[in-house]
């Protein structure tokens, strides 16, 4: 379940793991478990991914304001 309520074209930030910095990430899907976006900063901008809720910080910005 989505436990920050996200939808298309929402903002998060991703938090550091492995050898990745924290960045932005914008939302496409929301799934059950995850979601599904791009990076839109650091050095995964543009990468396509499919990160789990538990990867997320916070909302960054939402799509409707």
């Amino acid at each position: 379940m989505d436990p920050f309520n996200l939808k298309e074209d929402d903002v998060v930030v991703i938090r550091a793991f492995d050898d990745w910095p924290e960045h932005l990430f914008q939302v496409w899907e929301v799934y059950d478990d995850s979601i599904t976006g791009y990076s839109i900063t650091g050095p995964l901008e543009g990468v396509y991914g499919e990160p789990a809720f538990d990867l997320i910080l916070k909302v960054h910005s939402r799509a409707d304001g």
